[in-house]
């Protein structure tokens, strides 16, 4: 247990200072003080990002959509790359196809019907109760509430409110959440899982070399406008989180809420706005 403890350590405070963006990025890129909001402030392209750091073997890389600009098609694209953002002699225009034409880069779209990846012959995979306090992904295993994007309550939630029972929004809204990680193999390889709203999407590119440091990429393209880095903590979920949970699954509308004998604070944490 000991040893466990200081793994599940180690990897929150790598988490902590991975998570946000590189200091090279696309011409069109401008990040906060902190490095953790990414804003693409013209055209549609020229949005590329990077983590701070290579990843660690199942960490997850993980950005909330915050801004969406009307009026460009396309979303955000987010993935994996080999090559150390500063030695890049100029930011590739795309991630698709510039970067992947590189080589050692593996980048997928974000489509607003987004689903899970499966290759020919596998077969349906069970689907992990969004009410579970973990994702596992293999050996990995992450939790699910900080990866959940959702919708804030409003005049119209009642519209939404099966989303939110389900702890869905679709892959592209604002407030939706997608991270990247990738899980080694026994092989010696790695796949690359692409996490949305707290569901795996499967492996979507395999065979990935683990003998180099592996970043991860955002591309704020096209009607992403703006992304911000979350944080992720590795380890149990907290009595709150815990019992926010069991609040929502027995609740029939998040509006509800509103009438428990709880603090207001503890209701706007149930709802999260």
């Amino acid at each position: 247990r000991g040893g466990l403890k200081i793994a599940v350590s180690a990897m929150a405070s790598r988490c902590r200072l991975a998570a946000r963006f590189h200091r090279v990025h696309g011409a069109n890129v401008r990040l906060d003080a902190s490095r953790t909001r990414a804003t693409r402030v013209e055209s549609f392209a020229n949005g590329l990002c990077f983590s701070q750091e290579p990843l660690a073997p199942g960490q997850v890389f993980l950005v909330e959509i915050e801004e969406k600009e009307l009026g460009w098609c396309g979303h955000l694209r987010v993935g994996l790359t080999a090559h150390d953002p500063q030695s890049l002699e100029v930011v590739p225009e795309y991630s698709l196809p510039d970067l992947v034409n590189m080589g050692d880069s593996w980048v997928f779209a974000i489509t607003r019907s987004h689903n899970r990846v499966t290759e020919e012959g596998e077969g349906a995979r069970a689907q992990a109760s969004p009410w579970e306090p973990f994702l596992l992904i293999e050996r990995v295993r992450i939790p699910r509430d900080t990866l959940v994007g959702r919708s804030k309550p409003g005049r119209y939630s009642h519209i939404l409110d099966d989303l939110f029972k389900a702890n869905v929004l679709p892959a592209t809204a604002r407030r939706s959440r997608i991270g990247v990680l990738y899980a080694p193999q026994p092989d010696g390889t790695a796949d690359m899982h692409i996490v949305i709203n707290g569901e795996d999407m499967g492996p979507s590119a395999r065979r990935l070399p683990t003998t180099r440091p592996l970043y991860a990429v955002v591309d704020v393209f096209a009607s992403t406008k703006s992304v911000r880095v979350i944080p992720v903590e590795y380890g149990f979920p907290s009595l709150q989180t815990l019992c926010r949970l069991v609040i929502q699954k027995h609740i029939v509308h998040r509006l509800a809420i509103d009438g428990l004998d709880l603090p207001p604070l503890l209701k706007s944490f149930c709802k999260h706005e």
